[in-house]
């Protein structure tokens, strides 16, 4: 896998969600690398990863970080995720692998009705931005255009930097295994949950409180499932903290795997 490696120190290692990359961490991995040796990986299928063999779902992707983290020798890293890559932080604490853990706005957690919503909501988003490939240069340019594309995922996307946004509506449009991973979260399994006592080290899960995509509702079942784990809660913030709130999910990634 494609790693963007920053910083020194202690190990922290960074899984992005469903169709995004490496980029996504922009807005938080100099203040990361300053304390920590972060390694931001690309998922297989995403940005510069070339696919899996196989089916992709979220236990093989899930799979593939775990031997990721074997061949590497990070035994005992701690582990930060957003949305898919959050649930997949969840389910390797649920197998016992890595160390502390922190997931932002995990998936796995709606009922079925917000599952389909899900469904038909991001899938029609994914067909937009397909279309939309030759203009985004212009629409992410400018506030309006950023507010009509991102409007579901922050809760203040027009002072989002135009440069990622357009990282990120690139990367989801030319993801490989972007359509089987979404259609992983829109009709797979559940995530599983781990009892009290028995993963490899804390567990901290951050919410938006604007969330439109894992509503804020999710965050009782997530807790449930996840007895030890803590949970925070990011004011005037959409589905990404680390993009609406980078220096409050900052201090709670280092706080909580230090």
């Amino acid at each position: 896998m494609f790693t963007l490696t920053r910083g020194s120190g202690r190990p922290l290692l960074l899984i992005h969600g469903m169709g995004s990359s490496s980029a996504t961490w922009a807005p938080v991995l100099d203040r990361l690398a300053a304390r920590r040796s972060v390694l931001a990986v690309d998922l297989p299928g995403f940005g510069k990863s070339a696919p899996r063999n196989g089916p992709v779902t979220i236990a093989t992707l899930t799979d593939s970080v775990q031997a990721f983290i074997e061949t590497e020798g990070l035994a005992g890293v701690d582990i930060v995720g957003s949305s898919m890559g959050a649930r997949m932080v969840l389910e390797l604490a649920r197998r016992g692998v890595g160390g502390n853990a922190v997931a932002l706005d995990p998936g796995g957690f709606w009922t079925s009705r917000q599952r389909r919503f899900f469904e038909l909501t991001i899938g029609a988003s994914m067909k937009l931005t397909r279309k939309l490939q030759g203009a985004l240069p212009t629409l992410t340019s400018n506030p309006v255009g950023r507010t009509l594309l991102l409007g579901q995922f922050s809760a203040h996307p027009w002072s989002l930097p135009a440069p990622l946004v357009l990282a990120e509506l690139r990367a989801f449009a030319e993801a490989a295994s972007v359509d089987e991973a979404f259609d992983a979260l829109a009709h797979g399994p559940d995530q599983a949950g781990a009892p009290a006592g028995t993963t490899p080290g804390r567990v901290a899960i951050g919410w938006g409180r604007q969330d439109k995509i894992t509503l804020p509702s999710q965050a009782k079942l997530a807790t449930e499932r996840f007895p030890d784990a803590t949970l925070h809660w990011f004011d005037n913030c959409g589905h990404f903290p680390h993009w609406d709130q980078p220096e409050q999910a900052a201090e709670l990634i280092l706080a909580k795997t230090g």
